[in-house]
């Protein structure tokens, strides 16, 4: 008999450093065998454009916008925050885990916000060529002046580990965004393109900067 899939809200994260993209010394002492990265850069001034960078991090649009395409994976069962790492964390269905406070944060178009433990399907490509990268969030930041979140990757995620997104306000008033993560190739064609695959986070990450520094439409 043919075995059953695990559907993909119960299916543990693929690389063991789990929350490894808070750690301070991330670039100097990443995870065993994997690549860390870091860019922090300026992507404007004002409230205008923190209300705007924060909402659209926390409701997916820096990967929209970015040119992926956002599915949401949404798990049955009980509101039960569980181990998120491992894949048995669980909600109700239509539901979402709240925050520690309780509280379900909506952004400017009424989408609900990213929140522990929420399973998505990332899809970009070109023509034909279309990639598919399961994901799930670890980790949520939710402060006046610091917002944003942490994915880990899923089996048939084209790359293995972890990456987060993070968008502050300081004093005076300059908005920044940072991208931290820690990667390696996750399937067979990633480790046999990867000075390709390189090239193509480069660029997506350049797209996740200019997404949130352009146009506020």
């Amino acid at each position: 008999m043919e075995a059953q899939e695990i559907p993909l809200w119960q299916q543990p994260v693929t690389y063991g450093a789990v929350g490894g993209t808070r750690a301070a010394d991330l670039m100097t002492y990443p995870p065993t065998g994997f690549r860390p990265f870091e860019r922090r850069s300026r992507i404007g001034h004002g409230d205008q454009r923190w209300e705007f960078a924060w909402q659209q991090l926390m409701t997916w649009g820096i990967q929209s916008r970015s040119g992926f395409l956002v599915e949401q994976d949404n798990s049955p069962g009980e509101a039960n925050v569980g181990d998120i790492a491992s894949g048995t964390a669980r909600r109700d269905r239509g539901q979402r885990i709240r925050t520690v406070d309780n509280e379900v944060i909506y952004g400017s178009q009424g989408e609900t916000s990213i929140a522990p433990g929420d399973t998505v399907i990332l899809k970009i490509g070109v023509g034909p060529f279309r990639v598919s990268a399961p994901c799930r969030v670890i980790w949520v930041v939710d402060e006046p002046t610091r917002k944003g979140f942490a994915y880990g990757t899923l089996q048939g995620h084209p790359e293995c580990g972890e990456e987060a997104f993070i968008v502050e306000q300081t004093e005076d008033d300059s908005v920044w965004l940072t991208v931290r993560a820690f990667s390696r190739p996750g399937v067979w064609w990633t480790w046999a393109l990867y000075p390709l695959t390189r090239l193509v986070q480069y660029l997506v990450n350049r797209r996740y900067f200019f997404s949130l520094a352009g146009p506020m439409v």
